[in-house]
């Protein structure tokens, strides 16, 4: 009597198991292998915020696709004409990312309103429709402190980590955890004061994993104008343009592999042979 195979076992019998590219040297990864002479493109990444202004010379014209979630009479209405952005935020975000992955395809995916206020359904809505339509990485430069929303977000990243969409969140700018941020499934991110848009750092004391610029930088904003402003929304969609340009070049990385070579790559991260030793006042003595 052969006994049936254990639950989720599938996937490892020899008949379906799948051979997968191995990444060499992960901790000797360089910036050249890692995105040398991508542009980004054919990534798909979602900006799920304010909305996006196609016009503005940051975004270049390059929305590829819309939708504004609302709540309405019957429930939530998905509307995908384009649509303007109502504060500047998304435009901001969206800014940034091309100006690292001035290919990727930028989709505006609006759930906060005119005073950047928002609600969680809508919130959660906007992710769910990332997911349903193929995205490669979202943006999330916004979050919930709602205890309420906890379960539903956490259900969304892990979908999103299961399916390979990186969700790249910003840390709260006050000190409260906020959802989806303190996930281990997404890359949480903050601000730091430098202005190299590939500088960025690991933090080795989670949730918030990267710091990359945020502090005093000058962003795209409504009305075809700039300003300079602060906030770990500014941050996140640093590193969400850097995971673009990864992508760019090898498009089949999963989450995991993608925060490993971002541990690789950040500025604080070095070989221990490089590393500054204390010097030793006894050395010599008997």
């Amino acid at each position: 009597m052969i006994e049936p195979r254990p639950a989720y076992s599938d996937p490892f019998d020899p008949e379906v198991l799948r051979t997968l590219d191995r990444i060499d040297g992960v901790e000797d990864i360089s910036p050249e292998w890692a995105w040398g002479n991508s542009t980004g493109r054919g990534v798909r990444v979602a900006v799920i915020d304010s909305g996006v202004d196609a016009g503005h010379p940051a975004v270049g014209g390059h929305v590829e696709g819309y939708v504004a979630i609302t709540e309405g009479a019957d429930g939530l209405v998905y509307d995908d004409a384009p649509h303007e952005d109502v504060f500047g935020h998304g435009t901001a975000c969206a800014g940034i990312i091309r100006s690292l992955a001035p290919e990727c395809e930028i989709y505006s995916v609006r759930v906060l309103g005119r005073r950047l206020g928002g609600r969680g359904n809508v919130f959660a809505a906007g992710i769910r429709w990332a997911l349903e339509n193929g995205m490669n990485v979202c943006n999330l430069s916004l979050g919930t402190t709602k205890q309420a929303f906890y379960e539903t977000l956490h259900e969304l990243a892990d979908l999103a980590y299961f399916r390979n969409t990186m969700l790249v969140t910003a840390a709260n700018n006050m000190p409260t955890p906020s959802f989806p941020s303190v996930y281990a499934s997404v890359i949480a991110v903050a601000a730091h004061a430098g202005h190299d848009p590939y500088l960025f750092y690991y933090n080795p004391e989670p949730p918030v994993e990267f710091g990359a610029p945020g502090i005093e930088v000058r962003v795209a904003w409504s009305e075809g104008g700039y300003v300079t402003t602060t906030g770990n929304s500014f941050a996140a969609p640093h590193i969400t343009g850097i995971v673009a340009k990864i992508l760019g070049k090898h498009p089949n990385l999963t989450v995991f592999q993608m925060k490993g070579i971002l541990h690789a790559l950040a500025a604080n991260v070095v070989p221990a042979h490089d590393r500054l030793q204390p010097l030793d006042e006894h050395v010599g003595e008997k």
